[in-house]
């Protein structure tokens, strides 16, 4: 069991949406701030092995987790499918190779459930992540993400490099990306619905057919899971953090609409991908070696998220 209290720890993407929640935890934890670095991308670029190394350099720390992703919904990963593939790539092997010649106590890594296999029996279990290729328009970024996995293996083996990883579902909660460039399906919706809502739009048009599944996880419980990962976890065993409800986007999008107030028609445009058919994964790994589970009741945190919205834009209900 790692003391994190203890410990120099870097939180990459700790500006973030879940980095936030993680350096909050943390501090909860009993992480001083002086022993808490977050590395801004203006000060240092990790895709620059130079800036990693100056990283290591500046911050001197005993344990990394490794947030920092470039990533977005379907249509961004459409749109830089090479410049995710590079940078997510060249992130996870500066940041771990540097790890390992500092002689790092421990390298936390966050996966993603973009790296299962496009039609992997559900629930999605550990053991299958290497039993097909990803879905097509998410596959460069869940490949790059996925080798550091073999990479932090190799490592543990040739170098003894403690680590430990783990692969979320999608997220959700109060301060999410909104951005219509790059927001993933949760907040994309929220802002199409509140949009529409405000304007006395007659029709809100979504992508695809609504018929692909998904699951979502709350912001605070994925932190929980990560830091748990932390403290327990030695050896890059992957370790899925899941909501435990699988839900049609069709559904999602009637669950929202109501959230938001919106009573307008949902028209669907089958043109645009629906992205992997199905998401659920099995938790039993993250219950039985870490003792998580999810708390957030769905219903409650999607309204948390439209609130939170509401409060960032000055829309009221």
């Amino acid at each position: 069991m790692t003391d994190l209290a203890h410990k120099r720890i870097v939180v990459t993407g700790g500006a973030g949406f879940l980095g936030r929640a993680v350096c909050r935890l943390l501090r909860n934890r009993g992480v001083s701030d002086d022993r808490l670095f977050v590395p801004r991308k203006k000060d240092f670029d990790l895709t620059v092995e130079s800036d990693v190394a100056r990283l290591y350099d500046t911050a001197r720390p005993d344990v990394v987790i490794h947030l920092a992703a470039e990533v977005g919904g379907i249509g961004a990963n459409m749109a830089q499918p090479g410049r995710f593939f590079y940078a997510n790539m060249a992130m996870g092997l500066h940041l771990v190779e540097h790890a390992r010649r500092r002689g790092l106590d421990k390298f936390v890594h966050t996966g993603t459930v973009c790296a299962y296999p496009k039609h992997c029996p559900i629930p999605f279990r550990e053991d299958d992540l290497w039993n097909g290729y990803p879905e097509e328009t998410n596959a460069p970024y869940g490949v790059a993400k996925k080798a550091i996995f073999v990479m932090l293996d190799g490592y543990r083996r040739q170098y003894g490099l403690a680590s430990a990883v783990v692969v979320p579902v999608n997220l959700y909660g109060p301060g999410d990306n909104f951005d219509p460039a790059s927001s993933h399906v949760i907040p994309a919706l929220i802002r199409k619905c509140e949009d529409a809502r405000l304007a006395g739009a007659a029709e809100v048009v979504c992508w695809g057919t609504g018929a692909a599944t998904r699951e979502f996880l709350y912001v605070d419980d994925a932190a929980e899971g990560i830091v748990k990962a932390a403290e327990i976890m030695d050896e890059p065993v992957p370790i899925n953090l899941g909501g435990g409800i699988e839900i049609p986007i069709r559904d999602l999008v009637v669950k929202i609409a109501a959230a938001c107030g919106y009573t307008g028609h949902i028209t669907w445009d089958p043109s645009k991908p629906d992205g992997q058919p199905r998401r659920g994964l099995d938790i039993t790994r993250a219950r039985t070696l870490l003792g998580w589970e999810p708390k957030q009741a769905f219903d409650t945190g999607l309204a948390a998220t439209v609130q939170w919205w509401r409060e960032q834009t000055g829309s009221r209900a």
